[in-house]
């Protein structure tokens, strides 16, 4: 796919994304942003708006719930059995898929300096809900999904209000 072809909608409003190839919608996700709002000021913890691209993907090939900090594997693989050590952390952890934003908007222009990504998340219980620090969490097989589906470039949109037009 060109990276023209597919764009994601981010409707905070809703907690949803909506994925557009061609102009046709295909698949809807359920996400989680900032759990304080939106905005764009740096060090605000809250999800920019506005027009954004994806400038860099990272986790290509990683395990389901393969942690990274600062966008490399950490080596822990994050799940849901009861042995897994990191299975209840309150931690916002970073899994599976990067897409990292950048802001293609004066208004939302820092957005990658304040790593903004669409990432696979440890809490998946509050996904539908205002929950994140700044990002855009996802299902960890959803951000897999996406991952493969976006290439680099690819447009994201993050709004308040809900509106299902790319």
């Amino acid at each position: 796919m060109s990276e023209t072809s597919v764009k994601l909608i981010v409707c905070a409003q809703k907690q949803m994304a909506e994925l557009f190839v061609n102009g046709q919608l295909l698949k809807t996700y359920v996400v989680s942003t900032a759990a304080k709002g939106l905005g764009c000021e740096s060090g605000s913890n809250k999800t920019p708006i506005g027009l954004f691209r994806v400038s860099e993907k990272f986790g290509a090939n990683a395990l389901p719930g393969t942690v990274f900090k600062s966008r490399l594997p950490t080596g822990e693989v994050w799940s849901k059995d009861k042995n897994n050590p990191l299975r209840d952390t309150k931690d916002d952890l970073i899994l599976t898929r990067i897409l990292w934003l950048e802001g293609c908007e004066s208004r939302n222009a820092n957005t990658k300096d304040r790593y903004i990504y669409i990432h696979g998340t440890n809490r998946e219980d509050l996904l539908g809900t205002p929950a994140s620090l700044g990002c855009v969490r996802i299902s960890n097989q959803d951000i897999i999904e996406l991952f493969d589906l976006m290439p680099e470039g690819s447009g994201v949109e993050i709004r308040y209000i809900y509106c299902d037009t790319p």
